[in-house]
């Protein structure tokens, strides 16, 4: 497995996680605070937000079955991307299983020297 795998699916899952946030604080100053101008952010946030865990989606879909996660485990990660705050553990969770085997195919893909 390559380290550009595990980038992507990092950099989505930060993306997803803050707009996931952005998202929930959006819903609250629009319903519960009754903010003016909340609804437009709101709406933009929740689009962007939509677009990008399909992306997300994919990419760790991409990583699980590269490292041949069970579907509990890949079910877990794909969720992650609609509780707010859980894509941060999740993705620091998956980096320190997934790193070493980057490691170790990084190794075994290096020429040994004489």
């Amino acid at each position: 497995m390559k380290q550009s795998v595990l980038t992507r699916y990092r950099a989505l899952a930060y993306t997803t996680g803050v707009l996931l946030i952005l998202l929930t604080i959006g819903v609250i100053a629009k319903y519960i605070l009754k903010v003016d101008g909340a609804e437009g952010f709101t709406r933009v946030v929740a689009i962007a937000h939509g677009w990008l865990y399909v992306v997300y989606l994919v990419l760790a879909f991409d990583l699980g079955s590269k490292a041949r996660w069970k579907f509990g485990k890949l079910a877990w990660v794909l969720l992650a991307g609609t509780i707010p705050t859980a894509a941060f553990f999740v993705e620091r969770k998956v980096t320190r299983e997934i790193q070493p085997l980057i490691t170790a195919a990084a190794s075994d893909a290096d020429p040994v020297k004489a």
